[in-house]
């Protein structure tokens, strides 16, 4: 081989070995030009007691994923999507994390619906200089310099839903939440804010995740009288739950309830009967009336069938692969560093309205809705806030 061409030969494996570097970008042949692909991470539990509220959200990012790639992709790159179950197991969640980052270089991840899959995630975030969307409500005292949070904090729903059930039909609460980060932390902004509205807080319990036993609560309810039930019980227990309150006595026509973790897809799991004439708390329903909404709405029917119903965090999940797009390009990098910087102040027409990226917090200021549930497993929207800026860090 001649000097030259040695040279040559060097430079261009150089510039291979570098771009083999770069999260999210892989080689193809050695006739392409460029990497045609890049990778998107989605994670979230496929099985398990989660699984009631999250698998559906995989489904909502294949849908996006699919629309860019159709429209000519990111930045002239079809987005390759890996998908892994975090299996609602914290350290499964974490084992998936590195493997996206390190074994797959994906540009991003989104992913994770309790905290706790979140929490389990946030060191390897770290370590690996990886980007996370988190797509579901939370209970907020957090933020971090690697994940970008599309829906609505703890404040933005709690203080909104407790207000307007103040307004309603008398003033005493029994909270009755999962044990874990999300309803305790939920609560305890819900408990000040019941005191400013006049109201009492008469009972508070928790029970584990997975939990199918509430009669010995039900029977606490009762003695309790509550005006409302504020439910901060997720995933598959509310299948339980919900069906054992009927039962006794306490469905929707009898005993007000409201939750802040129920949307269209956990009521498909429930059954319809069993929801009928509880609220809701979230910053999407599915029976917004908007252009933009019903074009979404059509979409997800066409590709999965036309009984698929969408709630508020497979919407949110939806937006987060647009808000990494817009970033992206914002960026004109997939660079983490980068894409993140990119991402304060980005503007995006959802399903929902406007939700727009806070300048330096990465959460997103957005309405919040309060829906009431129909025969159909629908809600009727009866309440739609302000547009409501994010406080992650509430003095409590």
């Amino acid at each position: 081989m001649s000097k030259f061409n040695r040279r040559s030969f060097l430079q261009t494996s150089g510039a291979l070995l570098a771009a083999s570097a770069i999260p999210g970008v892989g080689l193809l042949s050695s006739s392409a030009h460029a990497a045609e692909t890049v990778k998107l991470g989605l994670l979230h539990s496929l099985s398990g007691t989660i699984a009631i509220a999250e698998a559906s959200l995989v489904d909502a990012e294949k849908l996006a994923i699919e629309e860019i790639n159709a429209a000519g992709g990111v930045m002239g790159r079809q987005i390759e999507a890996v998908i892994e179950d975090g299996a609602s197991d914290w350290p499964t969640f974490a084992e998936k994390a590195k493997k996206l980052l390190q074994r797959d270089k994906v540009a991003a991840i989104v992913g994770c619906y309790t905290s706790a899959s979140r929490k389990a995630v946030l060191p390897v975030l770290n370590q690996n200089k990886g980007l996370l969307y988190y797509p579901t409500y939370y209970e907020g005292q957090e933020q971090d310099k690697y994940v970008i949070y599309p829906s609505q904090e703890a404040t933005q729903s709690v203080i909104a839903a407790i207000e307007w059930m103040a307004k309603q039909q008398g003033k005493t609460f029994f909270f009755v939440g999962s044990d874990y980060i999300y309803p305790r932390l939920c609560n305890k902004i819900a408990r000040p804010t019941v005191a400013r509205v006049g109201g009492q807080t008469v009972g508070e319990e928790y029970v584990p995740l997975g939990h199918t036993e509430f009669s010995s609560i039900i029977n606490k309810i009762k003695a309790a009288k509550p005006d409302w039930i504020y439910s901060t019980v997720v995933g598959g227990s509310n299948v339980a739950f919900y069906k054992q309150l009927k039962a006794a006595g306490l469905g929707g026509d009898k005993q007000k309830l409201l939750s802040t973790v129920v949307s269209e897809n956990e009521i498909d799991g429930i059954g319809k009967d069993n929801a009928v004439g509880y609220y809701a708390c979230m910053g999407y329903f599915q029976s917004i009336k908007s252009a933009r909404n019903d074009k979404f709405v059509k979409a997800i029917k066409s590709k999965y069938g036309q009984d698929r119903v969408v709630g508020d965090p497979m919407q949110v999940a939806y937006n987060s692969v647009y808000l990494w797009k817009m970033a992206v390009e914002k960026a004109k990098s997939f660079d983490v560093e980068k894409v993140i910087a990119a991402s304060a102040g980005l503007e995006l027409d959802a399903p929902e309205g406007k939700v727009t990226v806070h300048a330096t917090n990465h959460h997103v200021a957005k309405r919040v809705r309060i829906g009431k549930a129909r025969p159909d497993g629908q809600f009727d929207i009866v309440f739609e806030s302000d547009v409501i800026q994010p406080n992650p860090f509430p003095k409590l």
